[in-house]
């Protein structure tokens, strides 16, 4: 599939590190970095723009090294960006941590995934279809 993109940063475009990779990183485009201090969060521009094809989302999703090392996820995750969506990528991050985080330019801060979606239309209907779970909830099916 092919994916129009601006790239208004310095950064390289956003690819797959390995042949079986999902996401791609994403990378903050900053003029001068920006303290992440704990328990705040700020918006990050990635310099992006993109124009997906009717039927697909980009997913913003954290980084896993981030989070574990840093403490620094993303908010609102995962993301989505629609295929009507025209403005600047932009990232949510969040530090959980107890020490500040300098986010610098070009740094990892986020993935990408591009999926597919279907849209539905509602039938309202009086009750629903009976199954094996029913309402079970949170924890229901157990260990067996």
């Amino acid at each position: 599939m092919i994916v129009k993109i601006v790239n208004k940063s310095q950064n390289s475009l956003p690819h797959y590190s390995t042949l079986k990779s999902a996401g791609m990183d994403l990378r903050a485009d900053l003029s001068e970095p920006l303290v992440l201090k704990p328990l705040e969060r700020i918006l990050v521009p990635t310099g992006l723009f993109i124009q997906l094809p009717d039927g697909f989302e980009a997913q913003i999703r954290p980084r896993s090294g981030l989070a574990i090392n840093k403490g620094v996820t993303v908010l609102n995750s995962p993301g989505t960006i629609d295929a009507d969506y025209r403005g600047e990528i932009k990232i949510i991050l969040v530090n959980l941590s107890q020490e500040d985080f300098v986010v610098a330019n070009g740094e990892r801060i986020a993935q990408m995934v591009i999926s597919s979606y279907n849209q539905v239309d509602w039938e309202e209907v009086e009750q629903l279809e009976e199954s094996e779970r029913g309402e079970g909830g949170f924890g229901h099916t157990g260990k067996h």
